[in-house]
């Protein structure tokens, strides 16, 4: 699954420490899967799974136990998405070399104040069947890492819930992506709204979303307006290359400074629609619903593991990004810590 490490202008986890949630988020996903998997199994309640996170922790800190968990999670998940879950050891020790995190340094409290406990709401006839289960209530969970911390939280929008392209990128993608979900950014005191960014190890897709009715057409041109089809209906809308082209030059702005070299591909995508370019457009892909199941399939064959220059460049788009969120009380935060995720 993808990481959700921003939402909106909510408050994320992921700005706290992002030396850590990426490799805290594959170890809690595949020890909560199979303590999930073995209950389902067994008909029996699992109980001494809820501090295993925490356990692990622990020696994750040590370097023994850290060869020994690769290989024993590598182990436990062969049935769990094998194309996504066979790198996993070298994202985390990928993640620890980026970032140079020391054996002896102390995480943070919030990591330690969050487990995701699934739980088996009905019986599952299939393994693929519990899988659905889990990993819907994991985005859940995604959700509230993306929108609170343990001393801050955003009001997040219902409408987030149900989003299906969040869902899809989320749910779909390997572990070792990072996405950003419309971020404000705060450039020169004026908040500015991007489209969706997603970090694979190797590159930064700009990606400008153009979904509205269902098999609309778009007839594209370098002019600042396109044409909208559906059905003998004609109308205009903006461009979706003046906010592309945007976010790439910001993006631009922001790795140039910060000295990061990583490649942008900007994409226009509208898996609801048709997109029909005469011409060229210079460094943009057109995906719509004619090339979006290839193009999607592509995207999550991408074995790497997570890279020192994708962290960077996640780093400094944290650096800049808005955030808009409330402190919690204590009552609160006793409240979240006992009940999350029940």
């Amino acid at each position: 699954m993808a990481q959700l490490v921003k939402l909106q202008d909510y408050i994320s986890r992921y700005q706290i420490n992002l030396k850590r949630y990426p490799s805290q988020f594959v170890r809690l996903k595949q020890i909560q899967w199979e303590r999930m998997k073995k209950e389902w199994e067994t008909g029996a309640e699992i109980e001494q799974w809820e501090h295993e996170s925490e356990e692990l922790e622990k020696k994750q800190r040590n370097p023994f136990f850290k060869k020994v968990l690769s290989f024993s999670l590598k182990k436990k998940d062969e049935d769990f998405g094998q194309e996504e879950l066979e790198h996993n050891d070298e994202l985390l020790d990928e993640a620890s070399i980026s970032h140079s995190v020391t054996d002896e340094e102390e995480m943070p409290e919030e990591i330690m104040t969050l487990d995701f406990e699934p739980n088996i709401l009905y019986r599952p006839q299939t393994a693929e069947e519990l899988k659905r289960m889990y990993v819907d209530q994991l985005f859940h969970f995604q959700l509230k890492w993306a929108s609170s911390t343990l001393r801050e939280k955003s009001y997040v929008e219902p409408k987030y819930q149900r989003d299906s392209l969040l869902r899809t990128l989320t749910q779909n993608l390997p572990d070792s992506y990072l996405l950003f979900y419309y971020p404000i950014l705060q450039l020169k005191k004026a908040p500015i709204e991007m489209g969706v960014i997603l970090l694979t190890p190797t590159s930064c897709l700009c990606i400008q979303v153009l979904e509205e009715e269902e098999r609309a057409s778009f007839i594209g041109s370098g002019d600042r307006f396109w044409l909208k089809k559906v059905g003998t209906t004609d109308k205009k809308v903006l461009s979706p290359l003046i906010s592309l082209n945007r976010m790439e030059s910001i993006l631009k702005q922001l790795f140039t400074n910060d000295q990061i070299d990583i490649p942008i591909h900007k994409i226009v995508l509208s898996r609801n629609g048709y997109i029909d370019y005469p011409g060229s457009a210079y460094g943009v892909q057109f995906i719509d619903k004619r090339k979006f199941p290839e193009w999607f399939s592509h995207l999550k064959k991408n074995p790497s593991p997570m890279k020192h220059m994708q962290f960077k460049a996640a780093q400094s788009i944290l650096n800049t990004v808005q955030t808009t969120s409330f402190h919690r009380t204590n009552w609160d935060t006793k409240i979240e810590e006992k009940d999350m995720d029940q």
